[in-house]
Protein backbone atom coordinates (compact mmCIF):
# COMPACT_ATOMS: atom_id res chain seq x y z
CA UNK A 1 0.00 0.00 0.00
CA UNK A 2 1.43 3.60 -1.01
CA UNK A 3 1.48 5.77 1.54
CA UNK A 4 2.05 10.14 1.49
CA UNK A 5 5.18 12.03 1.83
CA UNK A 6 4.35 13.01 5.13
CA UNK A 7 3.42 10.01 6.72
CA UNK A 8 6.75 8.47 5.07
CA UNK A 9 8.87 11.46 7.13
CA UNK A 10 7.26 10.27 9.93
CA UNK A 11 7.72 6.51 9.62
CA UNK A 12 11.30 7.04 9.48
CA UNK A 13 11.92 9.56 12.54
CA UNK A 14 9.40 7.42 14.71
CA UNK A 15 11.33 4.68 13.88
CA UNK A 16 14.85 5.66 14.36
CA UNK A 17 13.82 7.69 17.91
CA UNK A 18 12.23 4.12 18.54
CA UNK A 19 15.17 2.32 18.06
CA UNK A 20 16.77 4.37 20.96
CA UNK A 21 14.93 4.37 23.75
CA UNK A 22 12.96 1.31 23.56
CA UNK A 23 15.38 -0.63 25.77
CA UNK A 24 15.57 1.93 28.21
CA UNK A 25 11.57 2.25 28.14
CA UNK A 26 11.08 -1.88 28.42
CA UNK A 27 13.39 -2.39 30.93
CA UNK A 28 11.54 0.68 33.10
CA UNK A 29 7.83 -0.46 32.21
CA UNK A 30 8.98 -4.62 33.25
CA UNK A 31 11.42 -3.65 36.09
CA UNK A 32 9.41 -6.13 38.43
CA UNK A 33 9.87 -9.13 35.56
CA UNK A 34 12.25 -11.63 36.53
CA UNK A 35 13.44 -12.17 32.84
CA UNK A 36 16.25 -9.81 32.29
CA UNK A 37 15.81 -7.57 29.20
CA UNK A 38 18.56 -6.09 26.85
CA UNK A 39 19.89 -2.30 27.80
CA UNK A 40 21.41 -1.77 24.33
CA UNK A 41 24.86 -2.82 24.76
CA UNK A 42 26.21 -5.66 22.77
CA UNK A 43 27.85 -6.91 26.45
CA UNK A 44 23.99 -7.13 26.52
CA UNK A 45 23.03 -9.06 23.26
CA UNK A 46 26.12 -11.35 23.65
CA UNK A 47 24.26 -12.85 27.23
CA UNK A 48 21.75 -14.24 24.43
CA UNK A 49 20.27 -17.39 24.99
CA UNK A 50 20.13 -20.15 21.55
CA UNK A 51 16.21 -20.91 21.82
CA UNK A 52 15.14 -24.60 21.86
CA UNK A 53 13.53 -24.13 18.87
CA UNK A 54 16.41 -23.38 16.69
CA UNK A 55 18.78 -25.73 19.47
CA UNK A 56 16.42 -28.74 18.64
CA UNK A 57 14.81 -27.93 15.34
CA UNK A 58 17.91 -28.29 13.43
CA UNK A 59 16.29 -28.13 9.67
CA UNK A 60 15.65 -24.95 7.80
CA UNK A 61 14.11 -24.28 4.68
CA UNK A 62 15.85 -20.43 3.05
CA UNK A 63 14.10 -19.04 -0.07
CA UNK A 64 15.35 -16.89 -2.47
CA UNK A 65 12.26 -15.20 -4.74
CA UNK A 66 11.96 -12.12 -6.05
CA UNK A 67 11.73 -10.35 -9.65
CA UNK A 68 15.23 -11.29 -9.78
CA UNK A 69 13.46 -15.19 -10.46
CA UNK A 70 11.78 -13.94 -13.51
CA UNK A 71 15.39 -13.87 -14.99
CA UNK A 72 16.70 -16.81 -14.02
CA UNK A 73 20.07 -16.93 -15.98
CA UNK A 74 23.48 -15.96 -15.16
CA UNK A 75 26.35 -15.60 -17.59
CA UNK A 76 28.45 -18.35 -17.51
CA UNK A 77 25.99 -20.81 -16.58
CA UNK A 78 26.70 -21.20 -12.59
CA UNK A 79 26.80 -18.76 -9.11
CA UNK A 80 24.24 -16.14 -7.51
CA UNK A 81 21.48 -15.38 -9.87
CA UNK A 82 20.07 -12.93 -7.41
CA UNK A 83 22.97 -10.57 -8.67
CA UNK A 84 21.81 -10.52 -12.02
CA UNK A 85 19.86 -7.28 -11.46
CA UNK A 86 23.27 -5.42 -10.26
CA UNK A 87 25.29 -7.11 -12.96
CA UNK A 88 22.91 -6.01 -15.77
CA UNK A 89 24.91 -3.00 -14.96
CA UNK A 90 28.39 -4.08 -14.38
CA UNK A 91 28.61 -6.20 -17.57
CA UNK A 92 26.80 -4.30 -19.97
CA UNK A 93 29.14 -5.51 -22.74
CA UNK A 94 27.15 -8.88 -22.24
CA UNK A 95 23.93 -8.22 -20.25
CA UNK A 96 22.81 -5.41 -22.65
CA UNK A 97 23.01 -7.53 -25.48
CA UNK A 98 21.50 -10.88 -23.30
CA UNK A 99 18.61 -8.26 -22.47
CA UNK A 100 18.22 -6.84 -26.19
CA UNK A 101 17.52 -10.58 -27.41
CA UNK A 102 15.41 -11.60 -24.58
CA UNK A 103 13.10 -8.61 -24.46
CA UNK A 104 13.97 -6.14 -26.79
CA UNK A 105 15.76 -3.51 -25.66
CA UNK A 106 18.28 -2.32 -22.87
CA UNK A 107 19.39 -0.02 -20.49
CA UNK A 108 17.85 2.74 -19.91
CA UNK A 109 15.30 1.99 -22.14
CA UNK A 110 14.56 -1.33 -20.25
CA UNK A 111 16.33 -1.56 -17.06
CA UNK A 112 15.76 -4.15 -14.02
CA UNK A 113 12.72 -2.18 -13.09
CA UNK A 114 11.10 -2.72 -15.99
CA UNK A 115 11.30 -6.93 -15.75
CA UNK A 116 9.62 -6.45 -12.08
CA UNK A 117 5.74 -7.15 -14.11
CA UNK A 118 7.06 -10.05 -15.01
CA UNK A 119 7.03 -11.76 -11.53
CA UNK A 120 3.79 -12.42 -10.96
CA UNK A 121 3.68 -15.28 -8.60
CA UNK A 122 0.44 -16.67 -10.58
CA UNK A 123 0.83 -20.32 -9.55
CA UNK A 124 2.24 -19.73 -6.07
CA UNK A 125 0.14 -21.51 -3.47
CA UNK A 126 1.45 -20.53 0.05
CA UNK A 127 -0.42 -23.48 1.76
CA UNK A 128 1.49 -26.00 -0.55
CA UNK A 129 5.34 -24.78 0.34
CA UNK A 130 4.53 -24.78 3.99
CA UNK A 131 3.05 -28.55 3.49
CA UNK A 132 5.90 -29.53 1.52
CA UNK A 133 8.68 -27.85 4.27
CA UNK A 134 6.90 -29.54 7.40
CA UNK A 135 7.05 -33.10 5.65
CA UNK A 136 10.06 -32.42 4.36
CA UNK A 137 11.36 -32.20 7.77
CA UNK A 138 12.13 -28.69 8.20
CA UNK A 139 11.58 -26.74 11.92
CA UNK A 140 12.15 -23.19 10.58
CA UNK A 141 11.88 -21.17 7.45
CA UNK A 142 13.77 -17.77 6.54
CA UNK A 143 11.99 -15.88 3.18
CA UNK A 144 13.75 -13.18 1.91
CA UNK A 145 11.71 -9.97 2.44
CA UNK A 146 13.87 -7.45 1.00
CA UNK A 147 17.59 -8.89 -1.19
CA UNK A 148 19.96 -6.30 -2.38
CA UNK A 149 17.58 -4.84 -5.42
CA UNK A 150 15.53 -2.73 -3.04
CA UNK A 151 12.32 -5.13 -4.00
CA UNK A 152 9.81 -5.48 -0.75
CA UNK A 153 8.44 -9.12 -0.92
CA UNK A 154 5.42 -7.37 1.78
CA UNK A 155 2.35 -4.98 1.94
CA UNK A 156 4.68 -2.23 2.56
CA UNK A 157 3.95 1.45 3.42
CA UNK A 158 7.42 2.35 3.26
CA UNK A 159 8.21 1.82 -0.99
CA UNK A 160 5.77 1.60 -3.88
CA UNK A 161 7.96 -1.12 -5.22
CA UNK A 162 6.21 -3.67 -2.69
CA UNK A 163 4.95 -7.16 -4.01
CA UNK A 164 1.12 -5.81 -2.96
CA UNK A 165 1.24 -2.59 -5.40
CA UNK A 166 3.27 -4.17 -8.66
CA UNK A 167 4.26 -7.69 -9.58
CA UNK A 168 1.57 -10.48 -7.53
CA UNK A 169 -0.07 -7.67 -6.08
CA UNK A 170 -0.28 -10.00 -2.81
CA UNK A 171 1.46 -10.01 0.41
CA UNK A 172 3.79 -12.54 0.02
CA UNK A 173 5.55 -12.59 3.41
CA UNK A 174 2.48 -12.23 5.20
CA UNK A 175 0.67 -15.10 3.20
CA UNK A 176 3.59 -17.12 3.41
CA UNK A 177 4.28 -16.76 7.52
CA UNK A 178 0.53 -17.67 8.00
CA UNK A 179 0.66 -20.62 6.01
CA UNK A 180 3.47 -21.69 8.19
CA UNK A 181 2.21 -21.34 11.28
CA UNK A 182 -0.39 -23.14 10.90
CA UNK A 183 2.37 -26.25 10.31
CA UNK A 184 4.08 -25.38 13.50
CA UNK A 185 6.86 -23.94 12.08
CA UNK A 186 9.12 -20.95 12.69
CA UNK A 187 9.12 -17.96 10.36
CA UNK A 188 12.02 -15.18 9.69
CA UNK A 189 11.64 -13.20 6.85
CA UNK A 190 15.24 -11.99 5.98
CA UNK A 191 16.52 -8.66 5.68
CA UNK A 192 19.59 -7.80 3.13
CA UNK A 193 18.86 -3.96 2.66
CA UNK A 194 22.21 -3.16 4.91
CA UNK A 195 23.96 -4.05 0.72
CA UNK A 196 21.23 -2.37 -1.12
CA UNK A 197 23.23 1.45 -1.34
CA UNK A 198 25.95 0.03 -3.10
CA UNK A 199 23.86 -2.47 -5.45
CA UNK A 200 23.93 -0.37 -8.52
CA UNK A 201 26.83 1.80 -8.23
CA UNK A 202 30.12 2.40 -9.51
CA UNK A 203 31.64 1.41 -6.31
CA UNK A 204 30.47 -1.59 -4.07
CA UNK A 205 30.79 -0.95 -0.19
CA UNK A 206 32.02 3.00 -0.13
CA UNK A 207 30.52 5.28 2.17
CA UNK A 208 30.07 7.75 -0.61
CA UNK A 209 28.64 5.59 -3.76
CA UNK A 210 27.50 7.05 -6.85
CA UNK A 211 25.10 5.41 -9.52
CA UNK A 212 25.91 4.02 -12.56
CA UNK A 213 24.80 6.09 -15.42
CA UNK A 214 22.24 4.33 -16.93
CA UNK A 215 20.90 3.66 -13.94
CA UNK A 216 20.81 7.99 -13.28
CA UNK A 217 19.25 8.33 -16.67
CA UNK A 218 16.78 5.54 -16.17
CA UNK A 219 15.53 7.67 -12.91
CA UNK A 220 15.55 10.64 -15.26
CA UNK A 221 13.05 9.24 -17.28
CA UNK A 222 10.93 7.45 -14.53
CA UNK A 223 11.60 9.64 -11.50
CA UNK A 224 9.96 7.15 -9.41
CA UNK A 225 13.05 4.57 -9.73
CA UNK A 226 14.64 6.32 -7.54
CA UNK A 227 13.32 4.74 -4.52
CA UNK A 228 13.50 1.08 -6.14
CA UNK A 229 17.34 1.99 -7.35
CA UNK A 230 18.29 4.32 -4.39
CA UNK A 231 19.63 5.20 -1.97
CA UNK A 232 23.59 5.20 -2.84
CA UNK A 233 25.96 5.45 -0.31
CA UNK A 234 25.19 5.39 3.66
CA UNK A 235 23.54 9.00 5.30
CA UNK A 236 21.67 9.42 8.17
CA UNK A 237 18.50 9.31 5.93
CA UNK A 238 19.62 5.84 4.29
CA UNK A 239 20.35 4.40 7.96
CA UNK A 240 16.93 5.78 9.28
CA UNK A 241 15.17 4.06 6.49
CA UNK A 242 16.92 1.00 6.43
CA UNK A 243 15.45 1.00 10.24
CA UNK A 244 12.33 1.64 9.59
CA UNK A 245 11.85 -0.78 6.65
CA UNK A 246 12.88 -3.96 9.11
CA UNK A 247 10.52 -2.50 12.16
CA UNK A 248 7.78 -2.36 9.73
CA UNK A 249 8.32 -5.55 9.01
CA UNK A 250 9.22 -6.53 12.85
CA UNK A 251 5.50 -4.62 13.94
CA UNK A 252 3.90 -6.93 10.71
CA UNK A 253 4.98 -10.02 10.90
CA UNK A 254 6.47 -10.52 14.43
CA UNK A 255 9.32 -12.90 13.58
CA UNK A 256 10.82 -15.39 15.35
CA UNK A 257 14.78 -14.69 13.71
CA UNK A 258 16.09 -11.61 12.44
CA UNK A 259 18.08 -12.82 9.75
CA UNK A 260 20.83 -9.57 8.35
CA UNK A 261 23.32 -10.68 5.60
CA UNK A 262 26.84 -9.75 5.98
CA UNK A 263 27.70 -6.01 5.94
CA UNK A 264 30.83 -5.38 4.17
CA UNK A 265 30.96 -1.43 4.82
CA UNK A 266 31.98 -2.61 8.39
CA UNK A 267 35.73 -3.79 7.10
CA UNK A 268 35.71 -1.65 4.25
CA UNK A 269 36.41 1.81 2.97
CA UNK A 270 38.52 3.32 6.12
CA UNK A 271 36.08 1.30 8.33
CA UNK A 272 37.15 -1.43 10.68
CA UNK A 273 34.24 -2.76 13.76
CA UNK A 274 36.65 -4.83 15.27
CA UNK A 275 39.24 -1.94 16.51
CA UNK A 276 35.98 0.30 16.78
CA UNK A 277 37.35 2.33 13.81
CA UNK A 278 34.41 4.17 11.77
CA UNK A 279 33.75 6.59 9.68
CA UNK A 280 30.46 8.92 10.55
CA UNK A 281 27.80 7.48 8.58
CA UNK A 282 28.95 3.84 9.54
CA UNK A 283 29.40 4.36 13.26
CA UNK A 284 25.69 5.40 13.05
CA UNK A 285 24.98 2.58 11.05
CA UNK A 286 26.69 -0.04 13.53
CA UNK A 287 24.73 1.96 16.36
CA UNK A 288 21.24 1.66 14.90
CA UNK A 289 21.79 -2.05 13.98
CA UNK A 290 22.72 -2.60 17.62
CA UNK A 291 19.44 -0.88 18.59
CA UNK A 292 17.66 -2.63 16.15
CA UNK A 293 18.39 -6.06 17.14
CA UNK A 294 18.16 -4.85 21.03
CA UNK A 295 14.69 -3.55 20.11
CA UNK A 296 14.32 -7.00 18.61
CA UNK A 297 14.80 -9.04 21.42
CA UNK A 298 13.08 -6.66 23.80
CA UNK A 299 10.03 -7.44 21.56
CA UNK A 300 9.86 -10.73 21.57
CA UNK A 301 10.17 -10.82 25.36
CA UNK A 302 7.31 -8.48 25.90
CA UNK A 303 5.32 -11.20 24.05
CA UNK A 304 6.53 -14.33 25.35
CA UNK A 305 8.51 -15.21 22.17
CA UNK A 306 11.85 -16.64 21.90
CA UNK A 307 13.42 -14.85 18.58
CA UNK A 308 17.05 -15.01 17.69
CA UNK A 309 19.40 -13.35 15.47
CA UNK A 310 22.24 -14.48 12.79
CA UNK A 311 25.89 -13.05 12.85
CA UNK A 312 26.88 -13.16 9.13
CA UNK A 313 29.76 -13.11 7.50
CA UNK A 314 33.16 -14.26 7.38
CA UNK A 315 34.26 -10.80 9.01
CA UNK A 316 31.42 -10.77 11.60
CA UNK A 317 28.53 -8.17 11.39
CA UNK A 318 28.64 -8.48 15.88
CA UNK A 319 30.57 -9.20 18.51
CA UNK A 320 30.77 -12.74 18.43
CA UNK A 321 28.43 -14.69 20.91
CA UNK A 322 25.31 -12.19 19.35
CA UNK A 323 23.53 -14.61 17.75
CA UNK A 324 24.45 -17.70 15.53
CA UNK A 325 27.67 -17.82 13.09
CA UNK A 326 26.54 -17.96 9.75
CA UNK A 327 28.05 -18.20 6.21
CA UNK A 328 27.26 -19.30 2.80
CA UNK A 329 27.59 -23.19 2.85
CA UNK A 330 29.66 -23.04 5.64
CA UNK A 331 30.69 -26.64 7.13
CA UNK A 332 33.30 -26.12 10.30
CA UNK A 333 36.05 -29.41 10.17
CA UNK A 334 34.97 -29.10 14.02
CA UNK A 335 32.49 -28.26 16.64
CA UNK A 336 31.89 -24.77 17.01
CA UNK A 337 29.99 -22.30 18.69
CA UNK A 338 26.54 -22.44 17.70
CA UNK A 339 26.52 -21.89 13.86
CA UNK A 340 24.02 -21.77 11.15
CA UNK A 341 25.01 -22.93 6.94
CA UNK A 342 22.56 -21.47 4.51
CA UNK A 343 23.06 -24.30 2.15
CA UNK A 344 22.94 -24.37 -1.53
CA UNK A 345 21.33 -27.33 -3.89
CA UNK A 346 22.93 -25.99 -6.52
CA UNK A 347 25.37 -22.57 -7.46
CA UNK A 348 22.47 -20.47 -6.87
CA UNK A 349 20.56 -19.25 -4.50
CA UNK A 350 18.17 -17.43 -6.91
CA UNK A 351 16.54 -19.56 -9.37
CA UNK A 352 18.82 -20.04 -12.51
CA UNK A 353 17.37 -22.17 -14.95
CA UNK A 354 19.67 -25.35 -15.46
CA UNK A 355 21.58 -25.01 -12.38
CA UNK A 356 23.92 -27.71 -11.47
CA UNK A 357 23.39 -29.53 -8.77
CA UNK A 358 24.70 -31.58 -5.69
CA UNK A 359 24.29 -35.24 -5.67
CA UNK A 360 21.69 -36.77 -2.85
CA UNK A 361 24.57 -38.27 -1.10
CA UNK A 362 26.59 -34.91 -0.79
CA UNK A 363 23.18 -32.96 0.43
CA UNK A 364 23.02 -35.76 2.95
CA UNK A 365 26.44 -35.81 3.57
CA UNK A 366 26.70 -32.17 4.47
CA UNK A 367 23.29 -32.51 6.42
CA UNK A 368 24.66 -34.53 8.82
CA UNK A 369 28.26 -33.07 9.31
CA UNK A 370 26.81 -29.60 10.12
CA UNK A 371 24.27 -30.73 12.88
CA UNK A 372 27.46 -33.31 14.31
CA UNK A 373 29.31 -29.71 14.64
CA UNK A 374 26.74 -27.74 16.32
CA UNK A 375 25.51 -26.15 13.00
CA UNK A 376 22.22 -25.52 11.69
CA UNK A 377 21.02 -27.02 8.19
CA UNK A 378 19.44 -23.60 6.53
CA UNK A 379 18.63 -25.11 2.88
CA UNK A 380 17.79 -22.85 -0.27
CA UNK A 381 15.30 -22.84 -3.05
CA UNK A 382 15.09 -20.58 -5.65
CA UNK A 383 11.45 -21.11 -6.69
CA UNK A 384 10.47 -19.71 -10.61
CA UNK A 385 9.05 -15.96 -10.73
CA UNK A 386 5.58 -18.17 -11.23
CA UNK A 387 5.78 -19.93 -7.42
CA UNK A 388 6.52 -23.18 -8.44
CA UNK A 389 9.89 -25.11 -7.68
CA UNK A 390 12.19 -26.50 -9.97
CA UNK A 391 11.88 -30.27 -10.12
CA UNK A 392 15.49 -30.74 -8.96
CA UNK A 393 14.98 -28.95 -6.00
CA UNK A 394 11.96 -31.08 -5.00
CA UNK A 395 13.67 -33.76 -5.68
CA UNK A 396 16.36 -33.48 -3.60
CA UNK A 397 14.45 -31.55 -0.90
CA UNK A 398 12.01 -35.03 -0.79
CA UNK A 399 15.20 -37.01 -0.66
CA UNK A 400 16.43 -34.77 2.71
CA UNK A 401 12.87 -35.64 4.20
CA UNK A 402 12.61 -39.20 3.48
CA UNK A 403 15.84 -39.96 5.24
CA UNK A 404 14.83 -37.44 7.86
CA UNK A 405 11.34 -39.77 8.45
CA UNK A 406 13.65 -42.55 9.17
CA UNK A 407 16.51 -40.99 10.88
CA UNK A 408 15.35 -37.67 12.67
CA UNK A 409 15.70 -39.23 16.16
CA UNK A 410 19.73 -38.92 15.21
CA UNK A 411 18.70 -35.18 14.41
CA UNK A 412 16.63 -33.33 16.33
CA UNK A 413 16.87 -32.41 19.76
CA UNK A 414 20.30 -33.51 19.56
CA UNK A 415 24.10 -32.14 20.78
CA UNK A 416 26.88 -33.06 19.77
CA UNK A 417 29.69 -35.80 20.84
CA UNK A 418 32.81 -35.62 22.54
CA UNK A 419 34.18 -35.85 18.57
CA UNK A 420 32.52 -35.01 15.52
CA UNK A 421 34.24 -37.32 12.74
CA UNK A 422 35.75 -40.77 12.40
CA UNK A 423 37.79 -41.50 9.42
CA UNK A 424 37.04 -44.95 9.55
CA UNK A 425 33.82 -45.83 7.94
CA UNK A 426 33.07 -42.43 7.70
CA UNK A 427 31.51 -41.59 10.82
CA UNK A 428 29.39 -38.59 12.34
CA UNK A 429 28.60 -38.17 15.87
CA UNK A 430 25.31 -36.95 17.68
CA UNK A 431 24.14 -37.22 21.11
CA UNK A 432 21.00 -36.87 23.24
CA UNK A 433 20.83 -37.78 27.25
CA UNK A 434 22.36 -41.21 27.30
CA UNK A 435 22.03 -41.90 23.77
CA UNK A 436 24.80 -41.84 21.33
CA UNK A 437 24.10 -42.20 17.40
CA UNK A 438 26.92 -43.40 15.03
CA UNK A 439 25.91 -42.04 11.67
CA UNK A 440 27.62 -43.80 8.53
CA UNK A 441 28.24 -41.53 6.02
CA UNK A 442 28.98 -44.52 3.47
CA UNK A 443 27.51 -47.85 3.27
CA UNK A 444 28.83 -49.94 5.84
CA UNK A 445 30.53 -53.24 4.48
CA UNK A 446 32.30 -54.67 7.93
CA UNK A 447 32.91 -54.17 11.86
CA UNK A 448 32.64 -50.86 12.99
CA UNK A 449 34.64 -49.71 15.34
CA UNK A 450 34.23 -45.95 17.91
CA UNK A 451 37.58 -45.39 18.34
CA UNK A 452 36.52 -42.53 20.48
CA UNK A 453 34.62 -45.28 23.08
CA UNK A 454 37.81 -47.64 23.67
CA UNK A 455 37.69 -45.61 27.70
CA UNK A 456 34.47 -47.03 28.36
CA UNK A 457 33.63 -50.16 30.75
CA UNK A 458 32.25 -53.56 29.68
CA UNK A 459 28.43 -52.26 31.43
CA UNK A 460 28.44 -48.72 29.31
CA UNK A 461 26.51 -49.78 26.30
CA UNK A 462 22.91 -51.11 27.15
CA UNK A 463 21.83 -51.40 23.55
CA UNK A 464 23.18 -51.09 19.75
CA UNK A 465 19.81 -50.47 17.29
CA UNK A 466 19.76 -49.63 13.57
CA UNK A 467 17.14 -46.60 13.01
CA UNK A 468 14.84 -48.04 10.16
CA UNK A 469 15.78 -51.45 10.71
CA UNK A 470 14.37 -54.75 12.90
CA UNK A 471 17.06 -56.58 12.44
CA UNK A 472 19.26 -57.72 15.57
CA UNK A 473 22.58 -55.64 15.97
CA UNK A 474 25.69 -57.97 17.19
CA UNK A 475 28.17 -56.09 19.15
CA UNK A 476 31.09 -55.92 21.95
CA UNK A 477 33.54 -54.19 23.56
CA UNK A 478 36.81 -54.39 22.86
CA UNK A 479 40.28 -52.84 23.89
CA UNK A 480 39.74 -50.69 20.92
CA UNK A 481 35.82 -49.84 21.26
CA UNK A 482 32.73 -50.89 20.90
CA UNK A 483 32.92 -53.02 17.70
CA UNK A 484 29.22 -52.77 15.93
CA UNK A 485 28.44 -55.57 13.25
CA UNK A 486 25.73 -54.32 10.77
CA UNK A 487 23.52 -56.46 10.13
CA UNK A 488 23.13 -57.91 5.95
CA UNK A 489 19.46 -55.88 5.65
CA UNK A 490 20.19 -52.33 6.58
CA UNK A 491 16.45 -51.65 6.52
CA UNK A 492 14.93 -48.53 5.34
CA UNK A 493 17.93 -45.59 5.47
CA UNK A 494 19.85 -44.50 2.26
CA UNK A 495 22.65 -42.85 2.00
CA UNK A 496 23.67 -42.64 5.87
CA UNK A 497 23.11 -45.20 8.25
CA UNK A 498 22.30 -43.97 12.37
CA UNK A 499 23.25 -46.53 14.40
CA UNK A 500 21.54 -45.80 18.45
CA UNK A 501 23.45 -46.75 20.90
CA UNK A 502 22.07 -46.61 24.63
CA UNK A 503 24.31 -46.13 27.35
CA UNK A 504 24.90 -45.66 31.46
CA UNK A 505 25.74 -41.60 31.11
CA UNK A 506 25.36 -38.74 29.41
CA UNK A 507 26.97 -38.64 26.06
CA UNK A 508 26.69 -34.11 25.02
CA UNK A 509 30.22 -33.03 25.98
CA UNK A 510 30.01 -29.13 26.34
CA UNK A 511 33.73 -28.88 26.74
CA UNK A 512 34.51 -30.41 23.30
CA UNK A 513 33.40 -27.20 21.83
CA UNK A 514 36.12 -24.79 20.53
CA UNK A 515 35.05 -21.27 21.71
CA UNK A 516 37.48 -19.18 19.92
CA UNK A 517 35.19 -18.56 16.49
CA UNK A 518 38.99 -17.61 14.40
CA UNK A 519 39.88 -20.91 15.35
CA UNK A 520 36.60 -22.61 15.02
CA UNK A 521 36.81 -20.81 11.52
CA UNK A 522 40.30 -21.77 10.34
CA UNK A 523 40.15 -24.71 7.19
CA UNK A 524 36.16 -23.74 6.08
CA UNK A 525 35.61 -22.39 2.97
CA UNK A 526 36.59 -18.68 2.18
CA UNK A 527 33.82 -16.78 1.12
CA UNK A 528 33.78 -13.76 -1.18
CA UNK A 529 31.85 -10.93 -0.23
CA UNK A 530 30.95 -10.10 -3.54
CA UNK A 531 29.35 -13.04 -4.15
CA UNK A 532 27.26 -13.09 -0.62
CA UNK A 533 23.65 -13.97 -1.66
Amino acid sequence: MKTNTTTLFFLLIFSSILSGYTAYGQQKANSNDETPLYDGSWESLQKMPVPDWFNDGKIGIFIHWGPYSAIGYRKGGRGYAEHVPKLIYEDSAHYYDYLRKRWGAAPPEFGYKDIIPEFKAEKWKPEAWAKLFAEVGAKYVVFTAEHHDGWANWDSELTPWNAMDMGPKRDLVGDLGKAVHKYGLKYAPSYHRERHTSFFTTEKYVVKAEPRPDILEEIRRVPEAESLYGPFGFSKKAVDEYVARWKEIQTKYKPDFLWIDDIPIFTRDGNNAAQGLFKPEIKYLYDQCRLMITDFMNDGISRGQEVYVNNKGGNRNWPDGVGCLEKDNLKLKEIGPKWQSCTTFGTSFGYLENDQYKSPQEIITEMVEVISRNGNFLVNIGPRADGTIPEEQLALLHVMGDWLKVNGEAIYGTRYWKVNHQEAGKLAFTAKEKTLFAIALEKPRGDITLEATKDWSKHEVQSVRLLGSNAAIDWRMSPEGLVIKPPADLGKSRLAWAFEIKTSTKQYSPDAMQTDVEEALQGTKKVNLDGDH
